[in-house]
């Protein structure tokens, strides 16, 4: 004879709702976003000339700008960048809030839809190929190249990994760059893809290093020679990028610096160390968050671990 209480509801294996724990509101709504604007493009194919960025309509459409990073034209461009989105902001979005890494996404996106349109342009007046005007051109790639700038920024020395390697994250930008122009060159049909990773990384790059705003010190931007532009090559090619980034620091980057500022002197000229510091502390607080999430994932796994024992021993 049967007992009354009935048989315990199947669970998820031990560390799935872990897994599926951890990521945010924002990310989720703009994956859903994501998957919902490819959704449209399949089935209304027409949608593509008012979504994606055309640069001989941009003009009339500007709207393209801000909507064509959204647009994932193909079924493994959207996979991709919804993974890329839920990894990628559920690192960032605990440090930075919700309200930073949406203004980020928005002004990388921009930023980098604004870059391509020009570089088409000027492309099409040096070659007076109409291709150039009329392909179009969309995909979240640029915004993901972005969150990985920011990744460095904040876990530069966090081992990932990648198949039989592991890499550093400050790395992974530089490396998805150059994996980019090597691609680029045997896969034409990536080429379009191209100048959106570049951008993105670029763009991003700017905006961190000089004008996010640091609500520990008031100031603007991330100074550390950790964050330089030159930070992104190898170390011999250094020598030669530095004076080169210091002229572009001058012409288009520069930023008037307070001088009531904490950690400058009364000529406005930082403290000795001060950046080096201020990167120092950036690190901790990513290690300390992502210790954090580690914890909380192990404490999720071996919760799902007791209740299965627990359920197992009723029946």
């Amino acid at each position: 004879m049967m007992s009354g209480s009935s048989p315990p509801p199947p669970s998820l294996p031990a560390g799935s709702e872990g897994f599926f724990r951890g990521y945010t509101k924002l990310c989720k709504g703009l994956a859903v976003m994501l998957f919902l604007v490819h959704l449209v493009v399949q089935l209304f194919p027409s949608a593509v000339t008012y979504l994606a960025l055309i640069p001989a309509r941009t003009i009339p459409f500007a709207w393209n700008l801000i909507t064509a990073g959204y647009v994932e034209q193909t079924i493994p461009g959207v996979i991709v960048s919804i993974i890329g989105l839920l990894l990628f902001g559920k690192l960032l979005e605990p440090l930075w809030g919700s309200k930073e890494l949406s203004k980020f996404i928005f002004i990388v996106n921009f930023s980098t839809s604004a870059c391509v349109f020009i570089t088409a342009i000027v492309i099409y007046y040096i070659t007076q190929q109409e291709i150039y005007l009329y392909t179009p051109l969309s995909g979240f790639y640029g915004v993901l190249s972005g969150l990985l700038v920011g990744i460095k920024q904040l876990l530069p020395d966090q081992e990932l990994n990648l198949f039989v390697l592991k890499i550093k994250a400050k790395w992974i930008p530089s490396l998805v760059a150059l994996i980019s122009i090597v691609v680029s060159f045997f896969v034409k049909d990536l080429m379009s893809y191209l100048p959106v990773v570049l951008f993105g990384i670029y763009m991003s790059w700017i905006y961190l290093r000089y004008f996010q705003k640091r609500l520990e010190t008031g100031l603007k931007g991330d100074p550390s020679e950790e964050f330089s532009f030159s930070s992104f090559f190898p170390e011999f090619l250094r020598p030669i990028l530095d004076p080169i980034a210091s002229i572009f620091h001058r012409l288009l980057c520069g930023r008037s610096e307070r001088s009531d500022a904490r950690g400058q002197t009364l000529d406005t000229s930082p403290l000795p160390g001060s950046d080096s510091i201020e990167a120092n502390r950036r690190r901790e607080r990513g290690q300390r968050a992502l210790e954090q999430r580690l914890a909380e994932k192990l404490a999720a796994v071996r919760s799902s671990e007791g209740t299965s024992l627990d359920a197992s021993d009723k029946v």
